[in-house]
């Protein structure tokens, strides 16, 4: 996820954009960048570094013009450098780009704008369409024809802004992820997001999936994907600028569980030939994490144990110098950041044992990103609150596609990318979940049970809950419980049970009955009748492969456990004694 933003009016545009990026910067700070166009000429400042930063060393108010984009990245493709900072531009420069998203078909667009003597200097994604833009322009004087036709060239997700040498005006795009128009009084801007709009206006459009738009100083033009044109509505913002800043959302954690229908199709688009190269033919895996991402190794583990037959040892980043054997071959290592303390020592403990590593994390040019040999991007972008919820569905997303992958399981791969509608239906019945949080305020300690695939989920709606809430809650395997756990339960204890029809669904009830049997307050979440009939709380899921119960019943137990939190007065963007990048062993 990146900040964009995009002007054209009377004001001194490096001025506006600065500003703009200086709100956005939540949205990726490893490196930033502005263009402006002054005299019909383009002319940029980019750097790694964040955006105050930059400005000190470089001073973006010496850019000249009343009309720029700019740009903060979290980078997806390539490291950090000033090389890869946005904007990006074409051969001669004569063609600007800023983008958010992921160009799935970037590496074939890459070797064909190669093929026809283009000249590309970054390691981004971003860069093929300036040169796109560039090329279709030798067959138009038309600047946005151009440009669609460049765009009709893509697949993934994107929000694209442009500008080109001599044209008074900006091009905009947007597929999948975020662009907002902005309308002002002789200025218009864009953004991808609202907070950097409110200083100047709250007029302000919403593009939807397909558009694109012309914007100069005079007004806008939007196109459809059916190529016509259409009318926007106009919504008027009315948000303080600490609920700006929250997207209207009350708080962080609410708004990033939200964003899960769409990051997952960005995760989902991670490129993981690397991980696929390191790990075919292998015979075991090592796989190293902390808290959540530890949950989501055991997802892999399932998968990879099932399908494949693959040895999959999971431990935890600081357990892993005592456990160790020093023969790994390859270790496979999970961090939202990248910087996670426990995981990189045991990183660096297997390479110096000739361990092959791939990381799987959320940050680009991160100490583990650097450490490893191969890379899988979850693409789920910054995560403010301090509590994983968007990372730990991405992590599961990528490490599945790459089980999917290895075992050959095309038709598995398919359903698991419907998965983010799936997702979205969960969310937009929030509503039942802050019912039944509210049934259950008072209560004070928490059991949440699984088999197989539903038991990281257990364990991952536990800690969701510890963390936020600060009661008493913990998960188990479900057929553990007869073998100790049974004799806590007692009335007012509540039960949690993950239930879906699969395999395990028959003794899963066996065990809800026992915890019924011992007075338990039992909530179930399943798409069984049978299961959900034995309990007054429950929350209907919807159907989905036993693989995909993990990233699917996250959702409402994110949910169920941000609610509680709210009611007991806590914070869930930042639970106390908690960091969200644990850099210290």
């Amino acid at each position: 996820m990146c900040g964009i933003i995009g002007y054209i009016g009377y004001r001194k545009a490096s001025e506006v954009l600065y500003s703009g990026l200086r709100t956005l910067e939540y949205r990726g700070y490893d490196s930033a960048g502005i263009a402006t166009l002054d005299g019909g000429k383009i002319s940029l400042i980019k750097d790694e570094g964040r955006i105050e930063q930059i400005h000190s060393k470089h001073n973006f108010f010496r850019l000249a013009g009343k009309i720029g984009i700019g740009h903060t990245r979290w980078a997806t493709h390539g490291g950090v450098s000033q090389k890869n900072a946005h904007p990006h531009t074409d051969c001669k420069g004569r063609f600007c780009v800023v983008h958010n998203g992921v160009i799935e078909n970037f590496d074939e667009l890459r070797m064909s704008l190669i093929a026809q003597g283009h000249k590309l200097s970054s390691e981004t994604d971003t860069e093929v369409v300036a040169h796109l833009f560039e090329e279709e322009a030798k067959k138009t004087k038309d600047a946005s024809e151009a440009f669609s036709k460049a765009v009709s060239k893509l697949s993934g997700s994107w929000s694209l802004v442009a500008m080109r040498e001599g044209e008074q005006a900006i091009y905009v795009s947007r597929n999948g992820s975020p662009l907002v128009l902005g309308i002002g009084s002789g200025e218009m801007f864009c953004a991808s997001d609202i907070p950097a709009l409110l200083p100047y206006t709250k007029e302000v459009v919403f593009l939807e999936d397909g558009d694109r738009a012309i914007l100069t100083k005079n007004g806008y033009l939007i196109v459809g994907k059916d190529g016509k044109r259409q009318n926007r509505k106009v919504h008027t913002i009315s948000w303080t600028a600490n609920m700006a800043e929250k997207g209207g959302y009350p708080h962080f954690m609410l708004k990033e569980i939200a964003e899960q229908e769409e990051k997952m199709r960005e995760a989902l688009a991670c490129d993981v030939s690397g991980a696929i190269r390191l790990l075919r033919n292998r015979k075991q895996l090592t796989v190293v994490a902390c808290g959540t991402s530890y949950y989501a190794g055991l997802v892999l583990k399932t998968a990879m144990q099932c399908w494949l037959g693959l040895c999959v040892d999971v431990i935890l980043g600081s357990e892993f110098a005592y456990m160790r054997t020093g023969k790994e071959k390859v270790v496979l290592a999970i961090s939202q950041s990248g910087e996670t303390a426990d995981t990189l020592s045991a990183v660096r403990l297997a390479k110096k044992s000739g361990a092959k590593v791939i990381a799987v994390t959320n940050v680009a040019g991160s100490s583990l990103y650097r450490e490893a040999d191969a890379n899988v991007m979850i693409g789920a972008g910054p995560e403010i609150a301090v509590v994983a919820t968007k990372s730990f569905t991405c992590q599961v997303a990528a490490l599945l596609k790459i089980a999917l992958l290895l075992s050959g399981r095309k038709a598995e791969l398919a359903r698991l990318h419907a998965l983010p509608e799936l997702i979205g239906g969960v969310i937009r019945r929030s509503a039942e979940i802050q019912k039944i949080a509210k049934k259950l305020s008072g209560r004070r300690d928490f059991f949440f049970i699984g088999r197989s695939f539903a038991f990281p989920a257990a364990l991952e709606g536990a800690l969701k809950l510890k963390e936020i809430t600060y009661l008493h809650a913990e998960a188990y395997a479900a057929g553990e419980l007869k073998h100790g756990p049974l004799s806590l339960l007692e009335k007012d204890v509540v039960v949690l049970a993950l239930a879906p029809s699969d395999g395990t669904l028959p003794k899963t009830i066996s065990n809800i009955e026992e915890c019924k049997a011992r007075n338990a307050t039992l909530m179930v979440l399943s798409d069984s009748k049978d299961a959900l009939s034995k309990s007054e709380l429950h929350f209907r899921m919807p159907s989905c492969d036993p693989f995909a119960v993990p990233i699917l019943y996250a959702i409402p137990l994110q949910l169920l456990s941000y609610y509680m939190a709210v009611g007991l007065g806590r914070d869930p963007d930042k639970p106390r004694n908690l960091a969200k990048s644990v850099t210290v062993e």
